[in-house]
């Protein structure tokens, strides 16, 4: 278990204060069957996905709307790519504060992802975790499909393309990096060191995830339309359930986990170095 020392000022004076690492989720963890508040999280998961893609899809097909002047729209119409961006992040901003500590406030396959690779949480969590939050991203986008069903169809569902004029590696590449920005963004806002040395960190914490999301959306909208989450993408292609929507469904699932996995090791054993300080524990308790 890696431990640091803080320096902490007490009446004055400095003195030293140690600070260990929680310890890592076990690999599967089969107690946590048995236990409400496992259900009660993958409930939460549930239905801030839900929430997420119905208020998000929703926003997507509003604005291609407005903005089809085929259709008595306005080309400068509705909330633009910014509004979408700022549906988006704030969501995450929103849903993240309210299930935070419940679940974690994960949200997306990908975040989980990152999370179990770093062992914040077990297999078994891991895995509902996802199940739940493509369940609750086919639901939401259920909501969208029955409550626009005149616009669904003609503006494609709101669902995750490779736009024209993009290749596939670049279309990959903008998830990959997009992904590792948000994972990157919530490894360093949860991180429990930051949080036993300022206690207004697990307040704050929803704030740098929602904006990561804002921004990267601001970035790869044009691209893929921003996927960096394979639940929203899957939930809005099985909906809409076209050839056109499946047809590089691979690069947001392959995308957000490469990303991931890359922010996970880069946060754990670079930033933090985990690797070298269970190697200095292991050497220090071997001398004894």
């Amino acid at each position: 278990m890696a431990k640091d020392v803080e320096v902490v000022e007490q009446h004055g004076e400095f003195r030293g204060k140690d600070y260990r690492d929680p310890p890592p989720a076990p690999l599967v963890d089969a107690d946590e069957l048995t236990k409400w508040s496992f259900y009660r999280a993958i409930i939460a998961e549930f239905v801030a996905t839900l929430l997420f893609l119905y208020i998000t899809v929703l926003t997507v097909i509003g604005y291609k709307r407005q903005a089809d002047t085929g259709h008595g729209g306005d080309v400068c119409g509705g909330v633009g790519i910014l509004g979408i961006a700022w549906a988006f992040g704030g969501m995450i901003f929103v849903l993240v504060y309210c299930t935070a500590g419940i679940s974690g406030g994960h949200i997306n396959p990908a975040v989980t992802f990152g999370l179990f690779l770093a062992r914040k949480v077990s297999l078994v969590r891991a895995i509902l975790y996802m199940v739940a939050q493509c369940l609750g991203a086919v639901c939401g986008c259920g909501l969208v499909k029955a409550f626009q069903r005149a616009y669904y169809e003609r503006y494609e569902g709101g669902a995750n393309m490779l736009a024209d004029g993009y290749s596939k590696g670049t279309g990959l590449g903008a998830e990959i990096i997009g992904t590792f920005v948000l994972v990157y963004t919530v490894f360093s806002a949860t991180d429990p060191k930051r949080k036993a040395r300022d206690s207004h960190v697990p307040v704050l914490a929803p704030l740098p995830i929602g904006f990561a999301v804002f921004m990267v959306h601001l970035a790869t909208i044009p691209i893929t339309g921003t996927g960096i989450n394979p639940a929203r993408s899957f939930g809005a292609a099985v909906m809409y359930d076209k050839e056109k929507a499946w047809d590089d469904q691979w690069i947001f699932w392959v995308g957000p986990f490469v990303g991931a996995a890359i922010a996970a090791f880069y946060y754990q054993f670079i930033l933090r170095a985990a690797a070298f300080k269970a190697l200095g524990s292991f050497t220090s308790s071997s001398t004894l």
